[in-house]
């Protein structure tokens, strides 16, 4: 099995990486996300999450990566690697482009929604998150598009 996986049991919790570089945004959707019964692992930076989806450059070392990766909310502005770029990095690996990803920002730029929908992202939420959100996007938790919780339907693009 690789370090990064899709598919979900029917006891296991969607697990989901978490990616902000603000510790009271990082709290508000590891909070939201544990209310939906989701396991959540946070990172303050793209880097941080590079390294714990084992996708860092020259990282050979498995051994502290994240396993079992069901999805990736990463905030657009942040230091060092936007969260577009860590978007593309993630859409580019063989071992992690299947996992869904959902940009978020407190910003409402058009060009730059498109931009991050074109490379591959789920959605792309405006902050703050509320439960409504993460609600919507328990649909993206499975591999094969299927929605886990029957009769929910994916809402956006």
């Amino acid at each position: 099995m690789s370090a990064v996986t899709m598919g979900l049991n029917s006891d296991e919790k969607p697990h989901v990486l978490a990616v902000d570089d603000s510790v009271l945004d990082r709290k508000i959707i590891e909070r939201l996300l544990t209310n939906s019964s989701c396991k959540v692992t946070t990172a303050e930076d793209a880097h941080g999450a590079l390294e714990l989806l084992g996708l860092a450059d020259g990282q050979q070392n498995f051994s502290n990566t994240v396993s079992d990766v069901n999805m990736i909310i990463t905030d657009y502005c942040m230091p060092g690697m936007t969260g577009y770029e860590l978007l593309k990095k993630i859409k580019e690996s063989p071992t992690a482009k299947e996992i869904p990803v959902v940009v978020v920002s407190s910003e409402n730029i058009q060009t730059r929604i498109e931009k991050c929908l074109e490379e591959g992202a789920e959605e792309f939420l405006l902050k703050p998150l509320r439960q409504s959100d993460v609600k919507r996007l328990r649909c993206h938790l499975t591999k094969d598009g299927n929605p886990t919780d029957e009769g929910m339907l994916c809402v956006g693009r």
